[in-house]
């Protein structure tokens, strides 16, 4: 696995209570969402809020299923990596997903989203901020509220 990170001097950090999103999106080309969870060579990674984008770092795999949906021999786990490096994302964009690389996403607190074709990853990021404005689908919410820290202020500290 190899990661490209953009280090940058100052960065503008979003208002404490602007909703904000860490995404990854499965591409084999750093260009468009278009790979399967198993067989994505590379990962984008965004963070995304309403009004802005941006990108974080790529990930890459060397070592990628093949897409033959053959298991392959006891200790050659592929996924389990591919799932601690996107650990912090809140949502995975990708073609397709199996089962068990589906239970192991959404176990690492990460929402998979299948698309049913390539997209630009522009457009992809445009539709999630597009998403979190307004009135977000419930489950897009539900992700969104798992971001933000929980307050304790309704507790009475008086008995």
């Amino acid at each position: 696995m190899r990661r490209l990170q953009l280090v940058e001097a100052e960065t503008a950090m979003p208002a404490a209570d602007a909703p904000q999103l860490r995404i990854a999106i499965a591409t084999q080309d750093m260009k468009a969402l278009n790979a399967h969870f198993g067989s994505a060579r590379k990962f984008a990674v965004y963070d995304v809020t309403p009004d802005d984008a941006r990108f974080v770092e790529a990930v890459e795999f060397g070592d990628v299923s093949d897409e033959s949906g053959k298991h392959k021999t006891e200790g050659d786990d592929r996924i389990g990596p591919k799932v601690d490096a996107l650990r912090g994302c809140n949502l995975l964009f990708c073609l397709a997903i199996g089962g068990p690389s589906a239970v192991k996403v959404v176990n690492a607190r990460i929402h998979p989203v299948k698309l049913s074709g390539p997209e630009p990853i522009e457009s992809i990021v445009a539709k999630v901020q597009t998403m979190m404005t307004g009135n977000p689908p419930p489950w897009l919410r539900k992700v969104m509220m798992a971001r933000q820290e929980r307050s304790m202020d309704f507790l009475d500290e008086e008995d």
